[in-house]
């Protein structure tokens, strides 16, 4: 019972987290109209410099219908007067086609990108919110810091099954920082449960052969060590413990999704808000 009461709180948190950034971001999405429909063209230079529309981690960004990018309180200023879809990579082309061709009367859109964060130089998971007003649209983006517990799942799964299906080759993609195996602040590692040393690791190579029963959080806590005892009684379950954030360069709550497959342990951590 207790288990599944920190479970809710937790989602609860992060639903909280979440609704309260994206507010945030919303609401400064609707000064911006509200101050476009008044000014018109003229505010495109109030949404280009720091000011009222610029916070330290969001800004407010226009492009026309043909996706010229005209504003920008961002890194992204630097595209101003060109066309946004020739710097952007494929796979964004169709998404960014399709929120040009927004209905005016269609209020507030969200579509989800990968973008250059100005704060870390880091390419991150981004949230944008927009609305067209007339053959322009306002947007601002929202930097998604952490990846959900259900998205850790999934990587996990996919990662079980791979290792399943072919080891060898698995871990060549793990350690080889595969897209499959590597998704923001999320990413496998494997540990062999007869050696207990690290065979893949999809963020720090140097731990590769490694005796995870050594390993400590920065506080020097064990880490490794209750881990091996935990799977070595069970086929699957989670750990909680403090590792720095790949994302974010910080040290924070992590919580470990475990699993045995045959005599590996496979994992993949979430950070906690």
């Amino acid at each position: 019972m207790k288990s599944i009461k920190a479970v809710v709180v937790f989602v609860l948190l992060v639903c909280a987290y979440s609704a309260s950034a994206a507010e945030t971001a919303q609401a400064l999405l609707q000064r911006a109209v509200e101050y476009y429909q008044v000014q018109g063209d003229a505010a495109l230079a109030a949404f280009s410099r720091q000011g009222e529309f610029t916070t330290t981690e969001r800004y407010v960004f226009v492009v026309d219908t043909h996706g010229t990018m005209l504003a920008s309180g961002g890194a992204s200023a630097v595209l101003i007067g060109r066309n946004v879809s020739s710097v952007l990579p494929p796979e964004l082309h169709s998404a960014f086609e399709t929120a040009l061709k927004t209905d005016a009367t269609a209020g507030v859109q969200t579509a989800d990108y990968r973008w250059k964060s100005w704060a870390n130089g880091k390419v991150e998971r981004k949230r944008a919110y927009f609305q067209r007003v007339g053959d322009r649209i306002l947007a601002v983006g929202e930097y998604v810091p952490r990846a959900t517990p259900e998205q850790a799942q999934a990587l996990l799964e996919h990662a079980v099954q791979a290792i399943e299906k072919d080891p060898t080759a698995s871990f060549k993609a793990i350690n080889g920082l595969s897209a499959d195996f590597h998704e923001d602040d999320l990413y496998v590692f494997v540990v062999d449960m007869d050696t207990h040393r690290y065979v893949a690791h999809g963020y720090n190579l140097r731990l590769l052969g490694v005796d995870f029963a050594t390993i400590h959080d920065p506080q020097r806590k064990p880490v490794g060590a209750p881990i091996l005892a935990l799977m070595a009684k069970q086929k699957e379950g989670g750990y909680d413990y403090r590792w720095k954030n790949p994302v974010t360069g910080k040290v924070e709550a992590k919580h470990a999704l475990l699993r045995r497959v045959g005599n590996y342990l496979v994992a993949v951590g979430y950070y906690k808000p």
